[in-house]
């Protein structure tokens, strides 16, 4: 019995343990799902600012165009950020500003592409929603919330971090 007791205690923990003990997933193991962030954004939004089944419907649509918008800009800077990795190691400051400004034009892009969605979710607020909006921090708790939430001192583009782009 106390075998059993002891076993039936002991396993789980040890289970526990060894997966606990796995790496985290690394940033760039699996792509994120754009489906399911623009799920959890609405979601979010619903909950802070009491959304109608319309909003929700028309936040959806708007916010999964903009990510669409935002991948095919997204494919683009691979060959920019390349060029910029090997213009560093051939010190080659022309092509550094060549490549930088590629990058920085695309990054432009984006948070017009972000500015954009976040204008049309705004126009579908009803006044009190819009207070509620606008009430929350430059940035907001994450991406896409509030005024600027994705321009400077936001989270970058797609909310993937502080200016970086995957």
């Amino acid at each position: 019995m106390m075998k059993k007791l002891t076993f039936s205690i002991v396993a789980p923990a040890v289970a526990a343990t060894a997966l606990l003990a796995q790496p985290p997933a690394r940033r760039g193991d699996t792509p994120p799902d754009p489906g399911a962030f623009v799920e959890r954004r609405v979601e979010f939004l619903t909950k802070l600012l009491s959304l109608t089944e319309d909003q929700r419907a028309r936040a959806t649509s708007i916010f999964t165009e903009a990510g669409e918008a935002a991948q095919a800009v997204n494919a683009n800077l691979a060959a920019p950020r390349q060029a910029l990795a090997e213009a560093i190691k051939t010190n080659s400051v022309a092509a550094i500003d060549q490549a930088a400004s590629e990058i920085g034009g695309l990054h432009g892009q984006l948070t017009a592409i972000q500015a954009k969605a976040d204008a049309a979710f705004y126009a579908i607020l009803t006044p009190e929603q819009r207070t509620k909006y606008d009430a929350l921090p430059r940035g907001g708790p994450g991406p896409g919330f509030g005024p600027g939430g994705f321009g400077p001192g936001g989270r970058g583009p797609m909310g993937r971090g502080r200016g970086v782009q995957q």
